[in-house]
């Protein structure tokens, strides 16, 4: 038995010592010298591959020349949600009536005011509160409008909102007179909850989201209307799949005979309106194409590591 013990431990030693020298000469041949030269040349670590360019910021609306005009009067006007910067057409400051626009106002502060004294809409103002920006029904902004007070109701938008160039119509929300600056303000004012308050600002903003129907004269009637039309229909998909709330205003033949036309849309950084009237014979589906005109121009695809103003 001895002998067969030694020899395997034998075997055993020159296997182990076979191991331990492989490595040793592996690094000998890497690092051998070069047969002509006599430098000893090293084998190159492998080059890591690059990493693939970042995706480029999403588009977003940013100030840019607009070549858009009516037969009558046009005005637009870009708020940046961030600065608080606003841009727009040389006569921004000029005014038109508000039409339904006005609605996320005359809800907003419905809204607000009912939570400031510790109370909840019943079903039925809610109801009405819905419709009034879904449908832009008139009879139930007309009653959320006489509950706030009336003439109260728009002087606290002017207030609350800081508008400049807003002027009140005795006892008719809808005659209003409001600029295209004024109206991005009120777009901010209700994206930033100073309109309906921390409990009731997600909740417009939504209903303002599933605002629905088109320009077609089904979706129009006598006291409501289809409004899903301008601003989002000249936005690419990346902007609305972020989420646009909208609230446009429109009358077919104001105190001057003319179609009054306004959209408005709250972007994730931005607020744009535009404010025309033009011949009743043109229709309410030109003024949203003009609407639609002029959010196309001012699209903008930043690249990485620009910066918007």
């Amino acid at each position: 038995m001895r002998p067969r013990v030694i020899l395997a431990a034998a075997l055993a030693s020159i296997v182990l010592g076979g191991l331990l020298l492989v490595p040793a000469a592996f690094a000998k041949l890497r690092d051998a010298p070069d047969a002509q030269s006599g430098a000893r040349v090293a084998t190159p670590e492998p080059t890591p591959s690059p990493l693939p360019p970042p995706p480029p910021p999403p588009p977003t609306l940013a100030p840019q020349p607009v070549s858009a005009k009516v037969n009558g009067f046009l005005s637009w006007a870009l708020l940046d949600r961030e600065s608080g910067r606003i841009n727009g057409s040389r006569n921004i400051a000029s005014t038109n009536t508000t039409e339904s626009m006005i609605k996320i106002w005359l809800v907003s502060d419905f809204l607000r005011r009912t939570a400031e004294k510790r109370a909840k809409p019943s079903p039925e103002r809610l109801k009405q509160a819905s419709v009034a920006i879904r449908d832009s029904n008139d009879n139930a902004a007309q009653s959320l409008y006489a509950a706030g007070g009336r003439n109260a109701v728009v002087k606290r938008m002017i207030k609350i909102c800081k508008l400049t160039d807003t002027t009140i119509y005795s006892g008719w929300w809808s005659r209003t007179r409001i600029s295209a600056r004024d109206a991005v303000r009120l777009g901010a004012c209700v994206a930033d909850g100073r309109a309906a308050g921390p409990q009731w600002t997600k909740w417009v903003l939504a209903e303002m989201r599933s605002v629905r129907g088109t320009t077609a004269k089904r979706d129009q009637k006598l006291k409501s209307g289809g409004g899903r039309w301008g601003i989002v229909d000249g936005l690419p998909p990346a902007i609305i799949e972020q989420g646009v709330a909208i609230k446009n205003g429109w009358t077919a033949i104001g105190s001057d005979g003319m179609w009054h036309v306004n959209c408005l849309a709250i972007g994730s950084d931005w607020v744009l309106a535009v404010l025309m009237r033009y011949p009743v014979r043109q229709g309410l589906a030109y003024g949203a194409g003009v609407c639609k005109q002029v959010t196309a121009q001012l699209v903008f695809q930043p690249t990485a590591g620009s910066v918007t103003s």
